[in-house]
């Protein structure tokens, strides 16, 4: 399963380690993920997602079924 959040479409980035010297190596920069289960009470189902902690943010201002839609509108969330 990849890493990305099926609210806010965060994903994985790349970018540098820097040493004291200012050598770099190359790293990965991963999206704080969590699967939790949300109920719909509009369609009387349990969904499970991986959403990041900005995301549970964003279904706690507009609630599970507006953010749902507004993901599936910009293609992050396929239902």
């Amino acid at each position: 399963m990849s890493r990305i959040c099926q609210i806010t479409g965060k994903k994985v980035i790349t970018g540098n380690n820097v040493s004291h010297s200012h050598i770099k190596t190359k790293r990965k920069f991963h999206p704080n993920l969590h699967t939790k289960k949300f109920f719909i009470p509009e369609e009387d189902k349990w969904v499970t997602l991986r959403v990041s902690a900005n995301g549970l943010r964003i279904i706690n201002k507009k609630g599970i079924f507006n953010a749902l839609k507004e993901a599936s509108a910009k293609g992050f969330y396929k239902a």
